[in-house]
């Protein structure tokens, strides 16, 4: 059986390492996921803003520039936007997976640890779940959803629609 565990690191971590290792247990597997929002959009108008700055100093100083710019042509991402994101996103993945993998460690299972960028992080988990072939779901009910109440929460669009049966973990 798979199973993946959903997080944004607001997960009970012993709650949610002791349920995922008994639905695991007899040679199943654990992934833990964690999906980073990332405004893209925000960047994009940013980069609009700083554009002229940002391509005359980043041909003059920037080496991930000058390697990733064929042929001298202006800059198609901000300055050193892409590595930075992934920075990021790599640092928000082990911040908000950390404690789950070392619980369930303890529990004797070895989990592997999927961390995406996404911009939709209901989408992003349906998606993956689907992607992996997981047999169950298990995801926190409070997390750290902005409009949570108001449109929906990510763990009820999440039950809805997975392609697989859902854990809920209060």
């Amino acid at each position: 059986m798979h199973v993946m565990v959903a997080t944004d690191g607001k997960v009970d971590v012993e709650k949610a390492a002791a349920i995922a290792a008994r639905l695991a247990s007899d040679g199943g597997r654990v992934t833990v996921l964690t999906v980073v929002e990332v405004p893209r959009q925000m960047l994009d108008d940013m980069r609009s803003a700083a554009a002229s700055t940002a391509e005359e100093t980043a041909r003059e100083l920037d080496p991930e520039y000058r390697r990733s710019q064929a042929d001298d042509q202006p800059p198609t991402r901000w300055v050193g936007d892409d590595a930075v994101v992934a920075r990021y996103v790599k640092r928000c993945v082990a911040d908000r997976t950390g404690d789950l993998v070392a619980e369930l460690k303890a529990t004797g299972v070895d989990p592997v640890v999927v961390g995406e960028e996404g911009e939709n992080a209901a989408r992003s988990v349906l998606e993956a779940a689907k992607r992996l072939e997981v047999d169950i779901l298990c995801i926190g009910t409070h997390g750290l959803g902005r409009f949570e109440g108001l449109l929906g929460s990510l763990s009820t669009k999440v039950a809805r629609l997975a392609p697989c049966s859902v854990v809920l973990i209060r």
